[in-house]
């Protein structure tokens, strides 16, 4: 019995929060590795491109849910979505063509895009923080729970209960699903093997006839929609406030880099790795422990190796790790 119990806490606590936030760092960082393969460069606005796509959508939810529309035990922000990835696709398509495509054309060096796409990244903050304010914006409504602890523990008869929340199963569904369109797309599609293409090779690419500036164009338009995706999941789960998104860009590119930059699949592994690493290390492991302890051997302290203060110190420090001993990352993507 106490082994279920155990299970039960290590599920509720570790499991099932790193399971969701994996997929919501995956998404982040499938949108990082496609703009490193495509577009040669690591664009540090991507964090601030899911806060403002996330924006778009908070605000249509609150419109939404002023008029008396909803889905009823679904969240609103799911009808807002759509909204939120044109609002983004706009605002990525027009930074485009304002501020990348001049050094494009000058082939300037990688680390000179890096630089601007750091200015492009405050900019993008600022704006987020002017419209819609800098605190904590709730927008998630609908059923809060799939299974509560109460019911669980009604069901079972175990000590310990287990909360699966909507928004964390939602997450994962639409982490799936949105994957899923993403590895159809460039496998299947024309535009899509054209992307890998110039991908694999640039010059090659050009001489077969794909044009370059539309291979550009669909790498924003998907981007644009992952970060999106992404940000609206992570506010669900947790609650929009724009400075989250800023300090995300860590765990997101030490995803990327872990998994593979280059390599969507590695940017999935790697979103995995580094939640489940996360969260593994700033759980307190006292309850867990006492389930399994041996009677009167229970821990008395909280068992906690990092304070979650600390969780974006984790990503840094698996990060460090990888580029010393790994640049190439899990899936052999391009080194760093």
């Amino acid at each position: 019995m106490d082994i279920l119990n155990a299970l039960v806490a290590l599920s509720n606590f570790v499991l099932i929060p790193a399971i969701a936030y994996g997929s919501q760092l995956a998404l982040g960082a499938l949108g990082v590795t496609l703009i490193y393969g495509i577009l040669r460069f690591s664009n540090f606005a991507h964090g601030d491109t899911m806060a403002f796509g996330a924006m778009i959508a908070v605000l249509v939810t609150w419109w939404l849910q002023s008029v008396g529309i909803g889905l009823g035990p679904l969240p609103t922000a799911l009808l807002a979505l759509p909204f939120g990835i044109l609002g983004c696709m706009a605002l990525v398509l027009v930074t485009d063509r304002m501020v990348y495509r001049f050094y494009r054309e000058q082939k300037a060096k990688p680390v000179i895009l890096v630089i601007v796409s750091m200015g492009v990244m405050f900019i993008m903050n600022g704006l987020v923080r002017f419209i819609i304010g800098p605190n904590d914006q709730n927008f998630a409504d609908g059923t809060r729970f799939l299974i509560s602890a109460r019911d669980f523990k009604e069901m079972t008869g175990l000590e310990e209960g287990l909360a699966i929340k909507s928004t964390q199963a939602l997450t994962v569904v639409v982490a799936v699903i949105a994957v899923a369109l993403l590895f159809w797309f460039l496998n299947k599609t024309r535009t899509g093997k054209s992307m890998r293409a110039y991908s694999d090779n640039e010059d090659l690419a050009l001489l077969s006839g794909i044009n370059p500036e539309r291979v550009v164009m669909y790498t924003w338009l998907i981007v644009a929609a992952l970060a999106t995706t992404a940000g609206v999941l992570y506010g669900l789960d947790k609650s929009f406030k724009p400075f989250v998104y800023f300090q995300l860009l860590l765990p997101i590119f030490a995803s990327a880099i872990v998994g593979g930059l280059g390599s969507p699949l590695g940017a999935i592994a790697g979103g995995f790795v580094i939640a489940f690493s996360e969260v593994t290390v700033t759980y307190a492991w006292k309850k867990v422990l006492g389930y399994l302890a041996p009677a009167g051997m229970e821990p008395d302290g909280l068992v906690q190796l990092l304070s979650t203060d600390y969780k974006f110190a984790v990503s840094f420090v698996i990060l460090l790790i990888v580029l010393l001993f790994k640049p190439t990352g899990l899936f052999k993507g391009k080194a760093v």
